[in-house]
C-alpha cells in the first residue's frame, strides 16, 4: 500500500471528480501522476480554483469554484433523463422580485423529485464529497447559514458517488452517522483534507480491505470501539443509504459538487448564484417561496 499512497493523493487532487479517472497505478516516485482517460476541462478537474485576477468578475470566480465529473452520456442513459429533465422555466415561475432569473441563478426540475421531510418543512439538499475542496471552502458559509436559516428549513447532505473513492468516502460519512457521531463527519472532513494537502491517502486506501482498516483505525483514534465501527460499516441501513445516494446522483445528473437542491424542485450552485454568499441568500429565497405555497 505504501506504494500507492501517492499516486492515490495525487489521483484525488488531480482528477478523482471525473467519472472518466482511471485507478492509479503503483509507481515508485511520490511525484508519478495517474493515467487520465478523458479529462474533464483542466478548470473544472483542478482541486482549488487558480487565483483571480483584478479583471475576474464575481460570477467567474464562483464558477472556478466547483468540483465537476467528466461528461458521460451513457451514464445519463441509464439515470432516466425522461424522468426527470432540468429544463429553464418560464417568466412565470421565476422568483418574485427579479432578484433571481430561472435557468440563469438556479434551474427548475421537471417533474419535481419527492423528499424525506416531515409536511411543512422545505428540504435543502446539498450533494457533496468529503474531499472536494470546493465544498471543504464552502463549509465556513454553510455553518453560519444554518445557525440563522429559517426552521421550516431542513437541511440534508447527500455524498456524491461517481467513482469508487467517492463510494469509499461515502460509506465513511453515512457510518459516523449511523454511529451517532456527526462531530466525526467534521473531523474526517477537515483529517481528509489535511491528507490531500500532504498527499497522502485520505481515508482510502487501495483496496477495500485496506480503506476499512484505515477509516476503523480513523474512528478507533476518536473514541470508537472497533467492533462498533465494523457492525454500522456493513450494516444494512449504511448499504441502503449508500443506494440512495448513488441514485440521486443519477436522478439529479449531478456532473459537479457542491451541488444543491431545493424541496427537490430547484438545483444550483456556487456558479450560478454568483458567489458563496449570493448562493445562501438564493437558498433561503427558493425555501422561503416553497414553504408559501
Amino acid at each position: 500500500m505504501i506504494r500507492l499512497v501517492a499516486p492515490l493523493a495525487a489521483l484525488v487532487l488531480l482528477c478523482a471528480c471525473s467519472r472518466h479517472a482511471s485507478a492509479p497505478a503503483p509507481a515508485s516516485s511520490a511525484d508519478s501522476a495517474p493515467a487520465v482517460s478523458q479529462p474533464a476541462p483542466t478548470a473544472e478537474s483542478a482541486p482549488a480554483a487558480p487565483p483571480a485576477s483584478s479583471g475576474q468578475s464575481e460570477t467567474e470566480q464562483a464558477r472556478a469554484s466547483q468540483e465537476s465529473a467528466g461528461a458521460d452520456s451513457d451514464t445519463h442513459e441509464r439515470s432516466d433523463a425522461s424522468l426527470e429533465r432540468i429544463a429553464s422555466a418560464g417568466p412565470a415561475a421565476e422568483l418574485p422580485g427579479g432578484k433571481w432569473k430561472a435557468g440563469t441563478n438556479y434551474d427548475v426540475l421537471v417533474p419535481a423529485q419527492p423528499t424525506s421531510v416531515s409536511p411543512g418543512k422545505v428540504e435543502v439538499m446539498e450533494v457533496f464529497w468529503l474531499a472536494c475542496p470546493h465544498c471543504y471552502a464552502l463549509e465556513p458559509n454553510i455553518k453560519s447559514w444554518l445557525k440563522s436559516k429559517p426552521a421550516y428549513v431542513e437541511f440534508v447532505r447527500v455524498p456524491v458517488i461517481w467513482q469508487p473513492v467517492h463510494r469509499a468516502h461515502a460509506r465513511l460519512f453515512y457510518t459516523l452517522q449511523a454511529l451517532g457521531r456527526p462531530d466525526l463527519v467534521n473531523k474526517a472532513f477537515e483529517t481528509i483534507h489535511q491528507d490531500v494537502e500532504n498527499r497522502t491517502a485520505p481515508l482510502v486506501g487501495d483496496s477495500d480491505d485496506s480503506t476499512f482498516r484505515m477509516q476503523q483505525q480513523f474512528a478507533m483514534q476518536n473514541g470508537v470501539s472497533a467492533d462498533d465501527f465494523a457492525k454500522a460499516y456493513n450494516s444494512f441501513s449504511v448499504n441502503n443509504d449508500l443506494q440512495r445516494a448513488e441514485e440521486i446522483t443519477q436522478r439529479y445528473h449531478v456532473e459537479g459538487v457542491p451541488f444543491f437542491a431545493v424541496n427537490g424542485k430547484y438545483t444550483t450552485d456556487v456558479a450560478k448564484a454568483g458567489g458563496e454568499t449570493k448562493l445562501m441568500e438564493l437558498l433561503n429565497d427558493l425555501a422561503a417561496s416553497e414553504h408559501r405555497h
